[in-house]
């Protein structure tokens, strides 16, 4: 017996108003889902037609094809949050849907530590665990307790521990297999009266070794303000995913080999950090920079920002063959003068291949 599609199901919805990038064609079918019901629901219709799905959440992490999208996009819009102490510990539960900025808000207004260095991140609470959000030198995945999911094999809800969340640097389970569970909440367990995080030289030199997490807070988002990372309508820059590509983590033999090719090419020496498992992490920015694409390159309707080397920005009128044109040339110079390929950051829509900058 067919499947009811959900009530509420819109077909040729324009996705580019979505985004933050404002680039993008149609989905062929758009659907926002309210209720967890309302979600299996969409999902089941979908699997019965054999659609394929994808979700949306803020659209800040976000490139879709000029062609659209051809399946079932579901917009994510389950709230709520619940806080709730014990074992010396509080946790925050937040539903997919909720504002990400606002849960980190709430939390450090509890004086909550664990999160403060992931003010200003644009998006939904739900998007967090997937990419393993981080900046400042903290990283979701350290609190992050519990993700409660819909199995898409089974449609059926479960959870996740942090440990079965295969966490690495910008990555998790849910981006290895994007078509294996649709996230429904995050539990964080946050330490109460816990000092702000301060790792990150740049934030130190700013608030001090040893800053409340309210003072971590508004350095962070002071700091992201001054690079363009904040949602402002009033910003040249705002049209853009924020940093388009990660940081290249690779071997210390490896990390060698580029800083001597820095060197001998006379643009100095790569700012070098620790990374897990005993690798070394670079400074794609200055990778980008040091290739030659300044900060306000403009390539048409679509550029660097002026503030900051790593976020492609469309200035309006574009389209997004334009930007990934723009970000295939980039990495294409970075190989070519470093030898370091560098991994696009978003999820890229409609693109139908497995390298879309290939």
């Amino acid at each position: 017996m067919p499947v009811e599609p959900p009530v509420g199901l819109r077909e040729g919805v324009p996705l580019a108003p979505l985004t933050t990038l404002e680039l993008g064609g149609p989905a062929r079918y758009y659907f926002e889902a309210r209720t967890r019901a309302e979600l299996a629901q969409a999902l089941r219709w979908a699997d019965d037609q054999g659609l394929p799905v994808a979700l949306l959440g803020g659209g800040s992490n976000l490139v879709v094809a000029d062609a659209g999208f051809p399946g079932l996009l579901v917009r994510v819009g389950l709230r709520g949050l619940v806080v709730q102490a014990g074992g010396g510990a509080v946790r925050v539960s937040a539903a997919a849907g909720e504002a990400w900025d606002w849960v980190v808000e709430r939390s450090v207004g509890e004086n909550l530590a664990g999160l403060e260095c992931l003010s200003g991140i644009p998006g939904t609470a739900g998007a967090t665990p997937v990419q393993n959000v981080g900046a400042y030198g903290q990283e979701v995945s350290e609190v992050v307790e519990e993700v409660r999911v819909i199995d898409r094999a089974t449609l059926r809800e479960g959870a996740l521990d942090a440990a079965e969340c295969g966490f690495g640097y910008r990555s998790s389970c849910f981006k290895a297999e994007p078509d294996r569970f649709v996230v429904l909440a995050v539990t964080f367990r946050l330490e109460p009266g816990g000092p702000g995080t301060v790792r990150y030289e740049e934030l130190g030199r700013v608030v001090g070794p040893a800053a409340s997490v309210a003072a971590v807070r508004e350095a962070v988002l002071a700091l992201r303000r001054s690079k363009s990372m904040l949602a402002d309508p009033d910003d040249p820059n705002r049209r853009s995913v924020g940093s388009f590509f990660t940081n290249p983590v690779l071997s210390p033999a490896e990390a060698d080999e580029v800083v001597r090719k820095a060197v001998a090419t006379g643009v100095g020496e790569p700012p070098r950090f620790a990374a897990a498992g005993g690798r070394v992490k670079l400074a794609a920015a200055w990778l980008v920079e040091r290739a030659g694409f300044r900060r306000g390159l403009r390539r048409g309707a679509v550029g660097l920002s002026s503030r900051h080397a790593l976020a492609l920005v469309h200035h309006g009128g574009g389209t997004a063959a334009d930007l990934m044109a723009l970000a295939r040339e980039i990495r294409a110079g970075v190989e070519a003068r470093f030898g370091v390929r560098l991994v696009p950051e978003p999820a890229l829509l409609g693109f139908g291949r497995s390298d879309p900058l290939a």
